[in-house]
């Protein structure tokens, strides 16, 4: 479902209008895409843009621009490297029925076998599909899966629609034991460890 938001056009261009912008709370922002003529510089609402786009890497927006509408998807976010909050954003103008490029994050529920760990491959997986359709997530639910299960792209389980660019074998998840940590040496082994440093150090003083 798409977001609903508002955007001024922005006439200036440049680090100077961009800081302005922030100043006053705002959002610089470019809009480009085969429904548009030309990139349109905007500065969105702070706080209403952040709601939109804290949770949802993809999000779909119906973009009020000085009242002509476009539908947008959200590409990319520019934040500050240290205070991280949001400099710039990247907004790509679709149509409802074509098809999009996006990457929707992983997740796993369940619980496989007793004594077996999940190793997920993929964090994100890319996947063409219509703009208003984008799921949330991609959940793979392992519950009992045994030790030496495989999941590969083409035995995913995937919302109608969506369709995912990996090749088919490629590996999405599996079911291994845990790697054994190396066994820490026993405290007296430690301590003949210890006493004959000191023994070989006491012998190289004194030679």
């Amino acid at each position: 479902m798409a977001s609903e938001l508002s955007a001024q056009l922005r006439n200036e261009t440049g680090k100077g209008a961009a800081r302005r912008a922030r100043r006053a709370g705002q959002i610089p922002a470019v809009l480009y895409g085969h429904t548009v003529e030309e990139n349109l510089h905007l500065n969105l609402p702070g706080h209403e843009t952040f709601l939109i786009v804290k949770d949802n890497p993809n999000a779909i927006i119906n973009l009020d621009v000085d009242g002509e509408k476009h539908l947008v998807l959200l590409k990319e976010i520019q934040r500050h490297p240290v205070r991280r909050d949001i400099l710039h954003i990247d907004l790509l103008a679709v149509s409802r029925d074509e098809k999009v490029e996006v990457e929707v994050p992983v997740s796993v529920t369940g619980e496989p076998a007793p004594g077996t760990v999940v190793n997920l491959e993929i964090f994100d997986l890319p996947v063409q599909v219509s703009p208003l359709e984008i799921p949330e997530e991609i959940v793979i639910n392992v519950e009992g899966w045994e030790e030496g299960r495989v999941l590969r792209a083409s035995e995913l389980e995937l919302p109608a629609g969506v369709v995912t660019t990996l090749d088919d074998e490629h590996d999405v998840l599996s079911i291994t034991l845990p790697e054994e940590m190396p066994e820490e040496p026993a405290a007296e082994e430690a301590e003949e460890g210890e006493e004959a440093a000191e023994e070989e150090a006491k012998e190289e003083s004194e030679e």
